[in-house]
């Protein structure tokens, strides 16, 4: 590496992604006395801050919670602007190292001797020394895409923040789970002619239950529209076009907007760039269950990405003891490494 990217700052634990699982591995690492610094992309919370704006958890603030700091809400389900206000709280009562708006681009070295190489949002670079490394960068950031025509005009968009903008349009919601049907009945309520195009035979059964009887009886109304058996195939500036189950008819409708609430997933490749197995069907990132340390010496795995393509298994509400889990192995390997830790 050239002395130009000559680590500026040694930490023992750097943990990539400052999600509520991201958070909650720094906080266990400084609990044990090591010192440690999160870094993202985004801001704090990114994924988070990117669901839709009036959106409401399905669990219940306690199991939001982490580093034992209570999380308060009014509602008997938090609200999302409520989650970033708690976890911005828990940042600043533990003082939390957040280095925002830095890509990470390289990870090079080796256990005990990690350089993480990343640019800010003006391509400035930043290095960092560390002895331990954890990813947690969870899912959010890369959507499944359909890779049909159109898909990459602007119209198009994979993330769904607010219904406003959308007033009066033709708007067609691809995806029948709970995305999907949050956007269509917020669609519709705020004014946007709304139909729902999705590969199933009907709405997902496990959406959020007081969501699930809503979405089903506005489509029983004729209130929005549904195809079901059916596929998007070609995304046009003033149309899109469906098909119902392959080799079935072909219809074009009326569209100005497309929110493709197709799902997300890990990335994988970045995962892989690091030199850690991905393996089975699902994908899944080789680590050890019970310290979460992947196969790669030094580098742990926190949050959804430990659970590769099934992304359904893993949430806040587990994701944020795997903090307890890699912290205790941290204080076994780096209090015995030959270096002293450095502590805060």
């Amino acid at each position: 590496m050239a002395a130009t990217e000559s680590p500026t700052e040694s930490f023992d634990v750097l943990v990539i992604g400052a999600g509520p699982t991201g958070m909650a591995c720094a906080i266990e690492a400084q609990r044990a006395g090591f010192r440690s610094v999160l870094i993202d992309k985004g801001c704090l919370c990114n994924s988070l801050f990117h669901y839709p704006s009036h959106m409401t958890f399905f669990t219940t603030s306690e199991l939001l919670e982490i580093g034992d700091i209570p999380f308060p809400s009014i509602n008997a389900k938090p609200s999302r602007n409520e989650a970033l206000e708690y976890y911005r709280k828990v940042a600043m009562f533990y003082s939390l190292d957040i280095r925002q708006y830095q890509r990470v681009e390289q990870v090079s070295g080796s256990d005990l001797n990690f350089t993480i190489r990343t640019t800010d949002t003006f391509g400035r670079t930043n290095t960092y020394a560390t002895r331990k490394v954890v990813v947690a960068t969870g899912y959010y950031d890369l959507p499944n895409l359909m890779n049909i025509p159109g898909e990459d005009l602007p119209k198009v968009h994979h993330y769904y923040n607010d219904p406003h903008p959308f007033y009066g349009l033709d708007v067609v919601v691809i995806g029948g789970k709970n995305s999907a049907a949050i956007a269509a009945l917020e669609l519709w309520r705020h004014g946007a002619r709304v139909t729902v195009v999705y590969r199933g035979s009907a709405m997902q059964p496990h959406i959020k239950y007081w969501i699930l009887p809503d979405i089903e009886n506005r489509i029983k109304n004729g209130q929005i529209a549904a195809y079901f058996n059916t596929a998007v195939t070609r995304i046009d500036p003033d149309s899109v076009t469906i098909q119902t189950a392959p080799g079935g008819a072909t219809r074009v409708i009326k569209n100005d907007t497309v929110f493709a609430m197709t799902g997300y997933r890990p990335d994988l490749d970045f995962l892989q760039s690091l030199g850690v197995r991905i393996e089975g069907e699902d994908r899944c990132p080789a680590c050890d269950p019970s310290t979460l340390e992947s196969n790669v010496p030094g580098i742990y795995l926190a949050g959804v990405i430990v659970a590769g393509d099934r992304t359904s298994e893993i949430f806040i509400e587990n994701g944020r003891f795997h903090g307890h889990q890699i912290a205790g192995d941290l204080r076994v390997k780096l209090t015995s490494s030959a270096a002293e830790p450095l502590r805060v």
